[in-house]
């Protein structure tokens, strides 16, 4: 146990972790050449394509220092804050950290906000200033930057570079020497935390744990603690950058285990396995809930494929645990799923893996929080979706979803930021001077406003500089319309949406607008409208595609023309009273990044 290491990497998103990793991969042969590529640990087609990590990799290093192997557990984590849950599972796994640092870009947002998380695990931290070889990198006020962030003597600080491999053996070399080898009892019974877990068709789930006690043996009888189901441990194994199996894993490594089970409910990651003879007395603590920011609706393109859509997001639950969802209908768009979210952009790549991993079409309505509704007669309803909301003359009040919310930001931003937190129908609560130039502002705001495009504003004007968090504080009465979207007279209750009177009237107009571009031309005219109740407060129009039925009439008489045009005119009103508008996926999706 003493000669085996487990570590994470965590850093601001694009600071260099997983090229670092790479280069850790490289140095300690764990890859062949022939297998190196860049980022080798993100081995999702949307990660290589965008550049970014959406789930955390675990792999085993060999390492020898001093004549003496040493095992190295790396836990690769994500640098985005909607998938700082998945940080958070990593650094559970873990006893210590390297905190990685661009030179040229300076501490970040998200540094901290890791950093903060893995010092509440006590975690040892490793600090690396990364990309030194850059022509605009600032190493030296950077280190600045760490000391007053950590307190730790400039020297503890390393300097490397991911791209030319400068610095890498010192980082390894530090990784032994500082970082503690895991603690536990190899002879207590056994204690293993699920950090992760995978669906594989063909042998069921593999759930990713990390033995705090105990050891576990192939063909085992475990059990796990949250469902106290009982299987047997077909095989048992680490995690190289394919499954490796194993007779047997000790206490404090990292590994996987097999055991055939088939649905996805029984395996829960923050749970613990344990021996069936010889159980552990309390399950591992540390383990928080997770608290989704967005609520869409998903549901299928065909009826037909509710059920699909079903195993499918809860096989994508497995691996993404953040992820939440209960059936619900609509009467444009039939049974669906109201989904919950840690942003827009986990959204976005729910979205894209159901489509690429499951290959499931789906149609996200427009994101919104809950309410709660009083009618004249004092009865409270909660209400999920503007769709739901009684009728405008029975409700007495609407009552709104508020939160504390913190920001962390340089003093260079505070303007800004305030002014887009008044936008946002904002109350400051206080400020405070954190040290030398970083502030942090409370501000209560409505749920309702940041769940679309808060975050990636706040982000813009800081320049990735603002950290934010918020935690639900209360409900408090506002001013709420529903403002309904017509086409062609007929309600589409997906594009519904519950807004503040003052915006109504300028969001409603701004949706026609956008809707007009995006819905695709037919062979009637389109009457695209913004209603709050009765009142239509905005109107655009789709104009029909024309066939020229008179080209064939070269000449002749007006009167030909003329018959062939009313002949027209009534088929396109007939096509008006029974074709129906489709609205493609572009549409609703059109309307969260409405400005």
């Amino acid at each position: 146990m003493k000669h085996i290491r487990n570590f994470c990497i965590i850093a601001h998103i694009d600071h260099g972790k997983s090229t670092l990793a790479d280069r850790l991969l490289e140095y300690t042969n764990t890859l062949d050449k022939k297998d190196l590529q860049a980022q080798v640990l993100d081995d999702m087609e949307l990660e290589r394509e965008r550049g970014i990590t959406i789930k955390s990799h675990a792999i085993q290093m060999e390492y020898v220092k001093d004549g003496q192997p040493y095992i190295l557990n790396l836990i690769d984590t994500p640098g985005h804050v909607d998938f700082s849950y998945e940080v958070s599972r990593s650094i559970a796994a873990c006893e210590g950290a390297l905190l990685i640092v661009d030179a040229a870009q300076g501490i970040q947002a998200q540094t901290i906000s890791n950093l903060y998380m893995a010092i509440e695990h006590d975690l040892e931290i490793i600090p690396i200033l990364n990309k030194i070889d850059l022509p605009q990198a600032n190493p030296d006020e950077v280190e600045d930057q760490i000391v007053e962030l950590l307190g730790c003597p400039r020297e503890d600080i390393l300097r490397a570079s991911g791209k030319t491999g400068e610095g890498v053996w010192k980082v390894l070399d530090t990784i032994v020497e500082k970082i503690p080898a895991p603690k536990g009892d190899p002879d207590a019974p056994l204690q293993a935390l699920i950090f992760d877990s995978v669906f594989n068709p063909f042998r069921g789930i593999i759930a990713y744990f990390k033995i705090l006690n105990g050891t576990v043996r192939s063909g085992d009888l475990v059990k796990f603690f949250a469902t106290g189901k009982e299987y047997e441990a077909d095989e048992v194994g680490i995690l190289k950058l394919s499954l490796s199996p194993r007779n047997a894993i000790g206490c404090g490594d990292v590994g996987y285990i097999i055991s055939g089970i088939k649905t996805s409910k029984e395996v829960k990651v923050g749970d613990t396995i344990t021996h069936v003879k010889i159980p552990c007395s309390r399950a591992i603590e540390g383990f928080e809930e997770v608290k989704p920011m967005v609520f869409a609706g998903l549901y299928p393109v065909e009826t037909e494929d509710f059920e699909n859509l079903r195993a499918s997001l809860e096989k994508l639950q497995l691996n993404d645990a953040s992820l939440t969802f209960q059936p619900e209908s609509s009467v444009a768009l039939g049974f669906g799923f109201r989904c919950g979210f840690l942003g827009l952009l986990h959204m976005e790549i729910i979205q894209e893996r159901l489509n690429r991993e499951f290959d499931m079409d789906v149609i996200t309505t427009v994101p919104n929080v809950s309410y709660k509704v009083y009618d004249k007669k004092g009865n409270c309803l909660e209400v999920h979706n503007p769709a739901g909301l009684p009728d405008a003359t029975l409700i007495e009040k609407i009552e709104e979803p508020y939160i504390r919310a913190s920001v962390i930001t340089n003093t260079t931003y505070i303007g800004p930021i305030m002014t887009l937190c008044l936008g946002k129908r904002g109350t400051l609560v206080k400020q405070d001077y954190i040290s030398g130039d970083r502030v942090e502002i409370i501000y209560d705001l409505p749920l309702g406003e940041i769940v679309i495009d808060f975050y990636d504003k706040l982000k813009s004007i800081s320049k990735g500089y603002a950290s934010f968090d918020y935690h639900m504080y209360d409900y408090r009465p506002s001013r709420l319309v529903k403002l309904d979207i017509l086409l062609n007279g007929e309600p589409v209750d997906a594009l519904s949406s519950l807004t503040h009177v003052d915006n109504a009237i300028s969001f409603g107009r701004r949706m026609c607008e956008k809707l007009k571009e995006l819905i695709p031309r037919q062979q009637f005219d389109i009457a695209i409208q913004a209603a709050i109740g009765a009142k239509i407060i905005s109107r655009e129009t789709i104009k029909a595609v024309r066939k020229d039925v008179t080209a064939k009439c070269y000449g002749g008489d007006i009167s030909r023309k003329r018959k062939l045009l009313e002949k027209q005119k009534e088929g396109k009103k007939r096509m008006k009273q029974v074709g129906n508008v489709e609205v493609p996926q572009k549409a609703f999706l059109a309307v969260l990044k409405l400005d």
